[in-house]
């Protein structure tokens, strides 16, 4: 079993959206704008607004060229992972050198609060998908589901996205992530109706808590209600499924280095886990077995599914 490492990239991971993804992390952990209390890393983390150099992007741009030597196979190239990546003032220059590179479609996930700076939309433009989130059509509930930074207005946020889908020629795919009891009232999800109208997005994906998560706030939505409430956000608006495009590619060993650094940014099932790495069951069990006897990861069940997360 091989362990090179990257410190950049992870996967290509299962993507209940955009198929089969390779991840480009360009933030610190939990280097966010915001906490919101449905998020898989973790809680009460400092906040910022400040846009910088937070990695290099010559580093980022040598690893993927190294895994599309080595023949990589994505749906996407996704920024996403530890932070939101938005923060990263380099994120133009660095989606025009993955471009140089591959003609692999580039995705860009963000919770939107910084669109409303210029400089923010340029460079999230230069993206084929972009993927901003919306959980709240307005201040009260935006405060209790995502726990801004004090100085993120919600119509300033609001705006942000308005001129955003004004600007770009892309596709921009709208997430809105429920919570029961947070956001699922009447008046909450009509406020979120009129949000959308506002902005006009190319689609509408609407997703709850399946993963562990550790803010007791975010109760999970049952998919009966999710129906319910798609329904009530009018046409075009999709609920998220679980992933399962991919199969597995024979006679491909299990990298121990690539299981971790995929569940240090999410948490899997075995069957995510063979989707996003091209292996089969019986190839990833005894990589699991070993990772756990290292005490490297811990499982956790939840509706009868078994999530593996890094220690």
């Amino acid at each position: 079993m091989t362990t090179r490492k990257y410190h950049y990239l992870f996967g290509p991971v299962p993507s209940r959206r955009l198929g089969c993804s390779l991840g480009v992390d360009i933030i610190p952990l939990k280097t966010c704008t915001q906490n919101c209390i449905y998020c898989q890393l973790g809680k009460d983390a400092p906040q910022t607004l400040r846009r910088k150099d937070y990695v290099p992007i010559e580093s980022i741009l040598g690893e993927l060229e190294q895994k599309i030597t080595a023949g990589l196979e994505a749906d996407y190239i996704t920024l996403s992972g530890s932070g939101e990546p938005t923060l990263h003032s380099q994120l133009g220059d660095l989606i025009d050198g993955i471009r140089k590179l591959t003609d692999i479609p580039i995705a860009v996930i963000t919770n939107s609060t910084l669109l409303s700076d210029p400089a923010v939309r340029r460079d999230c433009c230069k993206a084929a998908v972009v993927l901003p989130s919306l959980d709240a059509g307005d201040a009260e509930t935006f405060k209790k589901m995502n726990h801004p930074h004090p100085d993120l207005d919600f119509e300033q946020f609001t705006k942000g996205l308005i001129r955003f889908r004004d600007e770009y020629t892309g596709q921009l795919w709208l997430e809105v992530f429920f919570c029961e009891g947070v956001n699922t009232d009447k008046a909450a999800i009509d406020n979120i109706a009129e949000q959308i109208r506002r902005i006009n997005p190319d689609k509408v994906q609407i997703n709850t808590s399946v993963r562990p998560i550790v803010h007791a706030q975010a109760a999970r939505v049952s998919e009966q209600r999710l129906c319910e409430i798609a329904a009530q956000l009018g046409k075009s608006v999709e609920v998220i499924t679980d992933f399962s495009k991919h199969t597995a590619t024979t006679g491909k060993q299990p990298d121990l280095q690539v299981i971790l650094e995929t569940l240090q940014r999410r948490p899997c099932t075995l069957n995510d886990l063979c989707a996003g790495l091209g292996l089969s069951k019986e190839q990833l069990q005894p990589a699991l077995v070993k990772l756990d006897a290292l005490s490297k990861i811990t499982g956790e069940a939840i509706d009868q599914k078994i999530y593996y997360k890094a220690v």
